[in-house]
C-alpha cells in the first residue's frame, strides 16, 4: 500500500518536491525581495532600441511571466524535461492535444472518462476527420486490439477514470501505444502528482484540469499539459495554445501558485480521508458497493497500488442501495457535502452523475460521486450516514 507522505524520489539530492512546491521553487522576487512571486498583469512590452525583446515578452496573448512561473512548479511536480502549458480550462488543455493531429488519424480513448471530453470526441473529433474507438481503460487486451498500427496516433487513457474510478496500467499502454508508433496521454486529474507521474511511466503527455485539485479552492478555471520530451507534436501544441489565445489569465496563474504551494499536503490528507470514507461506507446498509481503488477488492487496486504513490486519490463514488430515487434523496439530504459540480477542493462534494450526463452516460443512476476535501472525514461520515437513513425513510440520524 502506498504511503501516507509525499514521496521523494531515490535520486534526488537536493529539495525535495514538496519543499520546493511550498517555496514556488525557492524564487525571490529580485525588486523587493519578497518571497510570493509579483503578479504580471501587462498586456504589452517595451521593445529595445534595436527593435527586439531582451526581457522575452513581448505580447501576453502567447506568454506571461506568471503563468510561467506556475508551468514551472506543474512542470518539477510531473518531472516534465519539456515544460508546463497552462490553458484556460481543463478542456482547453485537452482538446489542444486532439487539435495538434493530422486529419485522419486514429485514436484510442476510454469509454469511462470526463463526460464533456467524451462528448467532445464522439461530436466534434469526426468534424476534425479524426476516427475515435472507445475501449474499456482497464482491458488492456481491448486497448491492444484497438490499435492500428501506422494509423494509431494518439492513446489517451483517465486514471482514475472518472466516475467509476477504474484503472489503467499505465506502463502497460504506453509499451502499447508505443509499439503502435502513437504517442500515450494521460488525464491524471483524479490523481495528482502527487500521488501519479505518467511521465514516469512512459507516458508521452500528462494532463490535469488544474481547476481541481492542483488549484484546490473552487476559485480557478484552468488546465496544462506536461511532456516529457520536446518535439515537433509538443511545439505544435504550443503554437495552437498561442494562435488560439487559450493560455491562462495571469490572475488566475497567481492563485493557482497560491495553491501549488499547499498540494502536497492537501493531496495526501484529502486521500487519506477519502480511504477511511470508502471503508466506512463499505460496510453501510444503504451502500450497495464503494468505487475506489484504495480499497484492496477494489478490481483496479493492485495495479494502483503499483503505479500510485502516498495515496489512491480524492474521489470514489457509492453505489445506493434502492436505485435512482435513494441516490437523488440522498444527495438532496446532506449538510456538510456541498451538492455541487466539479471535485478536488478543499469542500467535500457530491453529485448525482447520471443526471449531469445524462443519455449514453456509462454512470450507473444509483450512483453518487463523492469529492473529498478536508473536512473532518468523521464529520463527512456522519453526514452522508443521516442522509443515507433519511432517504430510506429514516429521521435521518440512526435506524
Amino acid at each position: 500500500m502506498p504511503s501516507s507522505t509525499p514521496p521523494r524520489d531515490d535520486a534526488e539530492t537536493g529539495p525535495s518536491r514538496r519543499s520546493l512546491a511550498a517555496q514556488a521553487m525557492g524564487r525571490i522576487d529580485p525588486v523587493t525581495r519578497g518571497v510570493v512571486p509579483p503578479l504580471h498583469v501587462s498586456t504589452t512590452f517595451i521593445r529595445d532600441p534595436d527593435n527586439a525583446y531582451s526581457s522575452g515578452y513581448s505580447y501576453a496573448r502567447p506568454d506571461n511571466a506568471t503563468v510561467r512561473e506556475a508551468e514551472s512548479v506543474i512542470a518539477m511536480l510531473e518531472g516534465a524535461e519539456a515544460g508546463a502549458l497552462l490553458f484556460g480550462s481543463g478542456m482547453a488543455a485537452a482538446t489542444a492535444v486532439f487539435t495538434a493531429l493530422e486529419p485522419g488519424d486514429h485514436v484510442v480513448a476510454p469509454k469511462v472518462m470526463y463526460w464533456a471530453l467524451r462528448r467532445w470526441l464522439r461530436e466534434e473529433a469526426p468534424r476534425r476527420t479524426l476516427t475515435v474507438d472507445f475501449v474499456d481503460g482497464d482491458d488492456l487486451d481491448a486497448l491492444r486490439a484497438a490499435m492500428r498500427p501506422g494509423r494509431t496516433k494518439l492513446v489517451w487513457i483517465e486514471t482514475p477514470g472518472n466516475p467509476l474510478w477504474t484503472v489503467t496500467d499505465i506502463a502497460a499502454a504506453a509499451d502499447i501505444a508505443h509499439a503502435a508508433g502513437a504517442r500515450l496521454a494521460v488525464d491524471s486529474t483524479a490523481a495528482s502528482p502527487i500521488h501519479t507521474r505518467p511521465l514516469a511511466l512512459g507516458a508521452d503527455i500528462v494532463m490535469h484540469s488544474a481547476t481541481k485539485i492542483l488549484n484546490g479552492h473552487s476559485d480557478v478555471v484552468a488546465g496544462v499539459l506536461a511532456a516529457g520530451r520536446a518535439d515537433a507534436f509538443w511545439e505544435r501544441i504550443g503554437a495552437i495554445r498561442a494562435n488560439g489565445g487559450a493560455i491562462l489569465g495571469p490572475f488566475e496563474a497567481y492563485l493557482l501558485m497560491r495553491s501549488l504551494r499547499t498540494l502536497p499536503l492537501r493531496a495526501v490528507a484529502q486521500a487519506a480521508s477519502a480511504l477511511d470514507l470508502a471503508r466506512r461506507l463499505g460496510r453501510h446498509a444503504f451502500v450497495a458497493s464503494v468505487l475506489y481503488p484504495g480499497l484492496p477488492d477494489d478490481p483496479g487496486h493492485a495495479v494502483a497500488a503499483r503505479q500510485m504513490e502516498g495515496g489512491f486519490g480524492y474521489m470514489l463514488s457509492i453505489r445506493v442501495r434502492g436505485g435512482e430515487a435513494a441516490a437523488i434523496g440522498t444527495a438532496a439530504r446532506v449538510r456538510l457535502w456541498k451538492r455541487a459540480t466539479s471535485l478536488g477542493g478543499v469542500e467535500s462534494l457530491i453529485e448525482h452523475r447520471a443526471s449531469v450526463e445524462g443519455p449514453g452516460s456509462p454512470c450507473p443512476p444509483d450512483l453518487l460521486r463523492l469529492s473529498t476535501g478536508i473536512e473532518d472525514p468523521a464529520d463527512l461520515y456522519r453526514d452522508l450516514d443521516a442522509a443515507l437513513w433519511a432517504a430510506h425513510g429514516g429521521d435521518g440520524s440512526h435506524p
